[in-house]
């Protein structure tokens, strides 16, 4: 047997990966989560009280769910029982069930984490209620994804969601120093690529141990700077699910920031979706809806250069019509902004829906017939043209309906001028009205 494992590279004796030995034996030395896990924290009080409910552990990957469901079934004194929603089955579920009810009836209690939760379909989950419910067991969930998106409003409304932090600089420094603490070496690599192996890691925790273990099995006897790190370790792409909650964070983030005039912050969470191998045409669809939503007419042609953006893409392709997408996201934050034609609209539809079936004022009818000539359509209408300043004053509202202003310019940019028009117009139209 020693000779097969000797032929693969491995030896019975194989050490265990650094994240594993590194693996924290107590809630206290899980890093990076002293929200939940701290004295005055929501899991923390539950351990001291050994009394637990049924919770939804909610974070990135490599923050610690698995650890922190283990330690605090040790902490309270539960049985800790595990499946992966990825590899378990009903079958599975039946005797986890099972064992717990046993468990239960001899006094022990029984922590059931599930791992991935959000991948057993609706029905599975509903399978879980009874036996929460009961008591049989305390569910611990563990998901990468939005619960709200994923998991039954059934079996939320019978769990706390905690939400685990992505590790930040604090959190992987300390990691990285129980890792040579536990070597009794330090990394080789200098200060600054000390700090690009953390920002590869992207709050990672588990990660940052599998690369911190790739450099010290490397043996180098020069410290590595950032060039050579980046060439000893290939950084994996950042994580970004398109299909999940974080494909639509990035795109609020960067409409906001263009929203917001900030257009430093657009370029960076524009970058972002591309590097994350989002769609540009799906971003560049989101720019033509910013341009018309919260620019408008302010600045008119800003909707105009985000179809040309949109077509120049279209042309070129990727990598050189993302410039295109780059300077019409620049403009868009840079243009002044006013959403007045977007709120106009959104009041006209109430209105047209309140009031749908009211006719226009006869003078503004059509008349292609006798019959309707002799009913007065048209007549009355003044032709715009032929009046001073090119303005009748009449009225274009449903008689019975009375006028309406929807369209307010907020006067930024061009809609300084046209509000200057319409307030013209609009005491022109008084004073006929009088």
């Amino acid at each position: 047997m020693a000779d097969l494992f000797e032929a693969a590279g491995l030896t019975p004796q194989q050490p265990s990966p650094l994240a594993d030995r590194l693996r924290p034996q107590t809630l206290g030395e899980v890093v990076g989560q002293d929200h939940l896990l701290g004295p005055e924290g929501p899991i923390g009080r539950m351990a001291s009280a050994r009394r637990l409910s049924s919770m939804i552990l909610w974070g990135p990957p490599g923050t610690g769910k698995t650890t922190i469901a283990r330690l605090l079934a040790k902490a309270a004194g539960y049985e800790f029982q595990q499946l992966s929603a990825v590899f378990s089955g009903v079958a599975d579920l039946k005797k986890a069930f099972e064992a717990a009810r046993v468990r239960r009836a001899a006094g022990q209690a029984t922590l059931l984490f599930v791992d991935e939760i959000h991948r057993f379909n609706r029905a599975q989950q509903d399978g879980f209620l009874p036996f929460v419910e009961e008591g049989i067991v305390t569910l611990v969930g563990a998901t990468t994804e939005n619960p709200s998106f994923e998991l039954n409003g059934a079996l939320l409304s019978r769990s706390q969601v905690y939400v685990l932090k992505r590790l930040d600089d604090e959190a992987l420094q300390t990691l990285l120093a129980k890792a040579e603490e536990h070597e009794g070496r330090a990394l080789p690599l200098e200060p600054e690529a000390r700090f690009a192996l953390m920002a590869m890691a992207d709050g990672d925790g588990r990660y940052l141990l599998t690369l911190a273990e790739t450099l010290f099995n490397i043996g180098t006897a020069k410290p590595l700077d950032t060039k050579a790190l980046g060439q000893v370790l290939q950084k994996r792409s950042p994580a970004y699910d398109k299909d999940r909650e974080e494909h639509y964070n990035l795109i609020s983030a960067l409409h906001k920031s263009i929203r917001g005039s900030d257009p430093d912050a657009a370029l960076y969470w524009l970058a972002r979706m591309l590097t994350g191998g989002e769609d540009p045409l799906f971003i560049a669809r989101r720019l033509i809806r910013a341009a018309a939503e919260d620019i408008g007419e302010a600045d008119p042609m800003s909707l105009v250069l985000a179809n040309a953006a949109k077509d120049t893409y279209d042309f070129l392709g990727s990598p050189e019509g993302e410039i295109a997408l780059a300077q019409l996201t620049v403009h868009l934050a840079c243009a002044p902004k006013s959403n007045a034609v977007y709120v106009a609209f959104g009041a006209a539809m109430k209105a047209a829906k309140e009031t749908g079936s009211l006719m226009p004022p006869a003078h503004i009818r059509n008349a292609p017939t006798k019959l309707m000539r002799d009913l007065g359509y048209g007549k009355g209408y003044a032709y715009d043209h032929d009046a001073p300043e090119g303005f009748s004053g009449q009225n274009y509202f449903p008689d019975e309906m009375g006028r309406r202003q929807f369209y307010k310019p907020r006067g930024e940019g061009s809609e300084a001028r046209i509000k200057e028009r319409l307030e013209r117009w609009a005491a022109m139209r008084q004073g006929k009205d009088g």
